[in-house]
């Protein structure tokens, strides 16, 4: 069991809980800013996480709901406060319904985590503030500190698991409640970077290609919200397939972390998704998460099909090497 104490001061309206690990303090931080790595120790041994949203940035929000052994669910959000990356974040946790909107009838908290370097890996250092002395006994009583440590227990095995969240393994296919898909990538470079190579036309024309043999003929993008963009792709000669293109609107740009866009195949406007993109700052470069939220199961079924990951991957490999010079 990591945790080593669990202290609460009911003057100062606080518990501290703190935890020791054998990993090193960069690999403790990748486990907590990864939503792959965070949903498997997050939630209680029986109260399973899944976050569809995890933005670490000042200014960002996590949308998370755990799920019970009889299927039941309870959400929650995180707004972030304060990151300093490799070592601290401060969020407020609040309870929420599935989009992430606060239920201001529950109780909120304000939560620090502070990642120590020790002699023997790390340690991290969880504080959390309450409102009042009613909340923290409310919450106490609603198990907090035993789902708390039984969430923790299951951190050590995460660690462990190099392999499966390594630079270098491709793109990453997590499906996400019955029309959404999360599709997670280490890239070897920068946010700033690879947020530029996903906003400047010239560069997105050298990578965003799919499998060789194709080009990009049209790409129009949308720089402030509201504006439309418009990508077209052609084979070169010899090459079977058809010319095609998507197009859409930006809900959302958060330079250089976040940016949300309907997406429509043209002539298949019915077809629409909307497309989350995430930059995190990861130990060997950028974490690149993109949740896709589909208008029905069926669609996503179908268009996974397709080798839509297979081509995200192709596309992705060609961004580090030749678009993030």
């Amino acid at each position: 069991m990591p945790v080593t104490s669990v202290e609460k001061d009911l003057d100062a309206l606080t518990m501290t809980i703190t935890a020791d690990f054998a990993a090193p303090r960069e690999r403790l931080w990748e486990a907590y800013t990864d939503p792959r790595q965070l949903e498997k120790f997050w939630g209680p041994v029986e109260w399973p996480a899944t976050f569809t949203r995890h933005d670490v940035f000042v200014g960002g929000r996590s949308h998370y709901y755990m799920t019970g052994p009889d299927g039941e669910t309870s959400g929650a959000a995180w707004e972030f406060l304060k990151v300093e990356p490799g070592h601290s974040f401060e969020v407020r946790d609040v309870f929420a319904d599935g989009d992430g909107n606060e239920n201001a009838d529950m109780p909120s908290m304000r939560m620090t985590f502070s990642f120590e370097e020790t002699d023997s890996g790390s340690r991290l250092v969880t504080v959390t503030h309450f409102n009042s002395l009613e909340e923290l006994q409310q919450l106490i009583d609603m198990g907090m500190e035993e789902g708390t440590k039984s969430a923790m227990s299951q951190i050590d095995a995460v660690l462990a698991d190099l392999a499966s969240f390594a630079a270098g393994k491709g793109a990453d296919l997590t499906l996400l409640g019955d029309t959404q898909a999360r599709v997670s990538r280490v890239i070897r470079g920068s946010v700033e970077q690879v947020w530029k190579a996903h906003m400047d036309p010239d560069l997105m024309r050298k990578w965003m290609l799919g499998p060789d043999g194709w080009s990009m003929p049209v790409c129009e993008v949308a720089t402030e919200v509201g504006q439309t963009y418009r990508n077209e792709w052609e084979p070169d000669e010899g090459v079977e397939g058809e010319r095609f293109g998507f197009t859409g609107t930006a809900l959302e740009l958060e330079a250089p972390h976040r940016a949300v866009m309907t997406e429509s195949m043209i002539g298949m406007e019915d077809s629409q998704t909307t497309n989350e993109l995430t930059l995190t700052e990861h130990p060997d470069g950028t974490l690149l998460t993109m949740v896709i939220t589909y208008p029905t199961a069926e669609l996503r079924e179908y268009v996974l099909s397709t080798g839509m990951v297979d081509g995200m991957e192709d596309s992705y490999a060609r961004l580090e090497r030749e678009a993030l010079a």
